[in-house]
């Protein structure tokens, strides 16, 4: 007997629920951000989408329960029944899109398109045309080399439409595949779901010239990638690279996960309204602004739910604000993450920050490299933080909250200080100066840390490891596994330098307040 399935992502549980419809009973649940794609769903047709660059667009392979308008090269599907689709594009076209109206999921295999729509989304995933409300999956398959962009307007989205970006569903969205897909957003966010993005494979690289913009009086927001209730990374690689105006590398009102791949995030538009400055004039923690309503600030990745890392690489660059934002916990168990922010903190937790385990560099050329609203606990790991001068500080936890910087293990680089009235568990040592631009040997037992300083930071460097540990400035280094930009080699030859002297270190600096000063 044939089955149907239909995945749905719970939103309040966040697990994937496959439902068979030769038995309702027969419920198979996975759980979220898994490595599910499309190759483990039963889908029952295929639908070929082939776009034209000098015709009309063609499609073949639709049912009973699908209805297809074609204008153009723009192709809507409504299917009312419950046959899960595969929608397979090819060719290539300057003005068109596919829009789809269904209650089930679908997954949009693509293979070689380029569709550029010039008044709205690429890919508009939308509910059933009863109710556009739909938590269906759509799977994104890559095959091949594809690219899709949006409009620098979208001018003909139904008033109770939505239509966020140039591949935008009301549902998860699930990528896959051995290809490569370019998303080039230049009127709204790049990718963009109303639920969960989910990222299993490919190569995705989004461009995005898009800016914050205010209609009526309301401020919207947009972002590289934007996931209305969470983002997670399994596998493949992710680029992201947004100039506009108040734009976002990556944003969502949830959580993000990140357990492999790599992510490399760019962003160097200027902050919209008032939100400029540094954390240390937002007003709160987690240094939001502001004194408009409407002001937006250009972040590096910013989620109101926890960040959770346990594998892959994860690098962010921001010019303006901070490079990496929590409105919940940040906790690191695993992977390798570089953030660094030229106008305020490189990390930011407005709760609690805690380091297991991976490589962390945290450098900010304006502010504090890792700031936690909360408790910060750093247990393990390899940790390289960089705080501009005073009184911004490499590390600083929220003491004028109760809150303490909590050094129980792990290897630490720390040029800037660290916060006041921290516990300090695992010995840390302070050298009485240290020069700019420089590579710094740390040997800790048998592995050797070579280490380049920044051009300018603070006035303090600390250093803590599992042992007493012997440093040298001015070394010649070369080989071992390169982490933080090339700021850090793990298990380098060195050669050369001097012996730097090492004092017991107690005390810390103190901190500017809540919010990164």
């Amino acid at each position: 007997m044939k089955k149907n399935r239909m995945l749905y992502l719970l939103t309040m549980s966040l697990f994937l629920v496959i439902f068979s419809s030769c038995g309702k009973d027969d419920i198979e649940v996975v759980e979220s951000g898994t490595s599910v794609s499309y190759d483990d769903v039963d889908f029952d047709r295929t639908i070929t989408v082939i776009f034209s660059s000098s015709g009309n667009a063609t499609v073949s392979g639709q049912g009973d329960d699908q209805t297809v308008s074609i204008s153009g090269n723009g192709v809507t599907v409504t299917n009312t029944g419950s046959e899960m689709i595969t929608y397979s594009l090819s060719g290539s076209t300057s003005n068109g899109f596919l829009k789809v109206y269904s209650a089930s999921a679908q997954a949009i295999k693509l293979n070689g398109v380029s569709v550029t729509n010039t008044s709205g989304a690429a890919i508009n995933i939308q509910g059933s045309a009863e109710s556009l409300s739909s938590g269906a999956v759509t799977y994104v398959v890559l095959e091949g080399t594809n690219t899709l962009g949006d409009g620098s307007t979208y001018s003909n989205t139904p008033d109770d439409e939505d239509e966020k970006g140039a591949i935008f569903a009301e549902g998860p969205l699930v990528f896959s595949g051995d290809g490569s897909l370019t998303v080039k957003a230049v009127g709204k966010s790049g990718i963009m779901s109303d639920d969960d993005v989910t990222i299993n494979g490919g190569t995705i690289t989004v461009t995005s010239t898009a800016k914050v913009f205010v209609t009526n009086g309301d401020t919207t927001k947009v972002a590289g990638v934007k996931a209305k209730d969470g983002f997670v990374m399994n596998d493949g690689n992710l680029t992201v690279t947004c100039s506009g105006t108040g734009a976002r590398g990556m944003s969502s009102d949830g959580t993000a996960t990140i357990n492999g791949g790599t992510i490399n995030i760019t962003v160097t538009g200027s902050n919209f309204g008032s939100s400029s400055g540094n954390g240390g004039n937002h007003g709160g923690p987690g240094g939001n602004s502001s004194s408009s309503d409407n002001s937006v600030a250009a972040k590096g990745m910013k989620f109101d739910g926890n960040i959770t890392v346990t594998g892959g690489t994860l690098i962010v660059n921001c010019s303006n604000h901070e490079a990496i934002e929590s409105k919940g916990e940040i906790n690191v168990s695993g992977g390798h993450i570089y953030s660094h922010s030229a106008g305020d903190d490189a990390i930011n937790s407005s709760s609690n920050l805690t380091i297991d385990d991976g490589y962390v560099c945290a450098y900010s050329s304006a502010n504090d490299g890792i700031d936690a609203n909360g408790n910060l606990y750093i247990n393990g790991g390899v940790v390289y933080a960089i705080g501009s001068s005073s009184p911004e500080l490499a590390i600083d936890a929220n003491t004028e909250g109760g809150y303490k910087l909590y050094v129980n293990g792990g290897t630490l680089i720390a040029i800037g200080g660290l916060e006041s009235g921290s516990s300090l568990s695992q010995s840390c040592y302070s050298t009485s100066s240290w020069s700019s631009s420089t590579w710094y040997s740390m040997t800790v037992g048998n592995t050797v840390y070579a280490f380049k300083t920044p051009s300018s930071a603070g006035s303090s460097l600390i250093v803590s490891a599992s042992s007493t540990p012997t440093l040298k400035s001015g070394v010649s280094a070369s080989g071992g596994t390169e982490y933080f930009n090339g700021m850090l080699l793990v298990g380098a030859s060195v050669s050369g330098g001097n012996s730097v002297s090492l004092s017991s270190y107690n005390g810390g600096n103190s901190g500017g307040g809540p919010g990164g000063h």
